[in-house]
């Protein structure tokens, strides 16, 4: 007999699972843990909080599924913002230049074009290359198949100019001119603080955009940079509002100089971080697609909500200490760029927080991209991500949390108000204070920095780049506290030839203490300190004898409970007794923390504790300015 495909069923063997039979599962294994959850509990209970009141569940289904997302190059364009997506040669490489030098600017940017370099990102003006270099910088560039996007902050008037009449010089047909003029001073005010010039130069950005309109139809002014905001610590729903919020601000100023609603459209470009946590990446960009398209329909113009995007991989998470590590967070945020529909992606070198990245770094940052969509093929399918439950509902529940916050600054009188009254800057420290005490816990782990530190590795060292721009939103980093406290290690080591030092007293067989060893060596590299364990095994009677001979003035017991109630006091006690100044216990004090206290241990170290305070308080105990 033959069957036909269309009534084949993959499960028909297989008996229909229920939700509520998955629960029951999920009830057997937490009550082997100690928890007594049922039903809707048990699930909730594997729920994690993510920033923005988002609690993503460990089972999604159909039931969870939100409103219809629509066809890909349709409103609300939530699926891409072409019908064909990048299905066609892939998406947008484009590669950052900034050397002040317009000879080396000028090689790097061909060696880019030459090995798959799509378009080029230059910062000019100030400390970076001069704006009168651009001609310089560009030499032997084919101005009409490679864009160049501008970042020129209060130069982007002068950067403009010379830009199009460089176009004009090289012969550059009106209509083969792509790419973007770059201005944005609300982006600019928001880093800077300064307003002063501000009504200026969105009425210079405005009458940019009009001679676009006029003369070169494929080329866009204005770009809507929600970087400012994700550098000074705000959540995905508050980068995604704060950009919402400017959008309309520009197109307040746009529409105000006489031009309509979908060319003011046609002249942004919306620049979004993209991080290692792929999932929340896609589901942004998606949002922020999903949040435009609303913009565009209550003006009066939903065809013109097709957002152009252009996602740079996330500053922030760039770390210093084994910079290595960041090439697999740059791989998986180009992967989640991608995959989320960004039309430009930017992949940052792995060096980048360390000064000016050289030619390897750039070559690794080129070829992530040109690995992804050459040999993954990712651009082929649009939309990949379309249709998972899981996916859709975080877009969703991102998208309102966004608009929500974009209401608020709307309220408030809209972007520049905000700014200027200090509510964006409040609203972005307090999403820090709480990131970054996930951070200090360890509870969002850095590989390399916080976990797996290598103390012996040597620094990558760069050429200084300059300091970024200040006086507005501040500039943070995932690193910047566990970088602090290295770096007091560092300053110890470069004065007196040593790093601080901690003596780990192990008690009993390996079997005892290996687990709760490596966790106090790998916490405390984390802070700059190198544990000493010698030898493998200590008692009360050994104990003060080798603390004395590591040369460290702070220990760390590190056994199981059992040989602690044994053992530990006395130990503790025999430490202090040879010099030890601190004191510190592997492990949680549970019942007995008074006990530990007056036995002289000082402090605890365990699994979701303050790593940051514990490491702050022992460098201050040991005299590490």
């Amino acid at each position: 007999m033959t069957v036909q495909p269309e009534g084949l069923s993959l499960a028909a063997e297989f008996p229909h699972a229920s939700r509520e039979q998955w629960q029951r599962l999920v009830e057997g294994v937490l009550r082997k843990s100690g928890t007594d959850a049922q039903g809707a509990a048990a699930e909730d209970a594997l729920a994690t909080t993510l920033q923005d009141g988002i609690r993503t569940r460990p089972l999604y289904t159909a039931q969870d599924a939100p409103p219809d997302a629509g066809y890909p190059g349709f409103p609300p364009f939530v699926r891409g913002a072409r019908p064909e997506g990048s299905a066609v040669a892939g998406w947008d490489v484009r590669q950052r230049h900034a050397h002040p030098d317009a000879r080396r600017t000028a090689e790097a940017v061909l060696a880019d074009l030459e090995n798959g370099v799509t378009s080029l990102w230059l910062a000019v003006g100030g400390p970076e290359l001069p704006v009168a270099a651009l001609p310089d910088a560009l030499q032997g560039v084919y101005l009409d198949l490679a864009p160049v996007v501008l970042d020129a902050g209060s130069e982007f008037e002068a950067a403009a100019e010379q830009l199009l009449r460089l176009y004009a010089d090289r012969e550059v047909p009106p209509g083969a001119v792509a790419g973007n003029l770059g201005a944005d001073p609300l982006g600019l005010a928001a880093r800077t603080g300064e307003y002063a010039e501000l009504d200026r130069q969105l009425a210079a950005a405005a009458a940019l955009a009009g001679r676009c309109v006029r003369e070169y139809p494929a080329l866009r002014a204005i770009t809507v940079d929600a970087l400012p905001y994700h550098e000074a610590g705000a959540s995905p729903a508050q980068e995604l509002g704060c950009s919402l919020a400017a959008g309309v601000g520009y197109l307040r100023e746009l529409t105000a100089a006489g031009l309509s609603v979908e060319q003011a459209c046609d002249r942004l470009e919306f620049r979004y971080a993209a991080t290692a946590d792929q999932f929340l990446t896609i589901a942004t960009l998606r949002a922020a697609r999903r949040l435009w398209a609303r913009v565009a329909q209550a003006c009066g113009a939903p065809a013109a909500g097709a957002q152009r995007q252009h996602a740079v991989t996330s500053p922030v998470m760039m770390t210093r200490r084994d910079p290595w590590v960041n090439m697999l967070r740059t791989t998986v945020a180009c992967l989640a760029a991608g995959v989320g529909g960004a039309q430009a992606v930017t992949v940052l070198p792995f060096d980048a927080a360390l000064g000016r990245s050289d030619a390897f770094a750039r070559r690794i940052a080129r070829n992530t991209q040109s690995v992804l969509i050459e040999e993954s093929q990712l651009f082929r399918v649009v939309d990949p991500a379309g249709g998972s439950w899981y996916v859709e509902r975080l877009t969703d529940e991102l998208a309102r949390a966004a608009w929500s916050w974009f209401q608020e600054i709307e309220r408030a009188g809209g972007l520049t108000a905000a700014l200027r009254s200090g509510l964006v800057a409040e609203r972005l420290a307090a999403t820090w204070e709480q990131r970054s005490a996930e951070l200090a816990h360890r509870r969002e782990p850095i590989t390399g920095v916080s976990e797996f530190p290598a103390l012996s590795e040597q620094p990558v060292r760069r050429e200084p780049a300059p300091a970024p721009l200040s006086g507005g939103l501040p500039v943070v980093r995932r690193d910047e506290a566990f970088e602090a406290l290295r770096a007091r290690s560092d300053a110890r080591l470069a004065a007196t030839g040593a790093r601080p030092r901690a003596f780990l007293a192990a008690l009993g067989p390996a079997a005892a203490h290996t687990a709760r060893v490596t966790f106090a060596a790998n916490l405390l590299q984390a802070g700059g300190i190198e544990p000493v364990h010698d030898p493998v095994s200590v008692d009360e009677t050994t104990a003060a004898e080798a603390f004395a001979r590591s040369g460290a003035s702070v220990a760390c017991l590190c056994s199981s409970d059992a040989l602690y109630a044994e053992r530990g006091e006395a130990v503790a006690a025999a430490l202090k007794e040879a010099g030890a100044r601190r004191v510190l216990l592997a492990g949680r004090p549970g019942e007995r923390r008074e006990d530990w206290l007056r036995a002289g241990v000082d402090g605890f170290v365990f699994a979701g504790c303050d790593a940051v305070g514990i490491l702050t308080s022992t460098l201050d105990e040991m005299g590490v300015a």
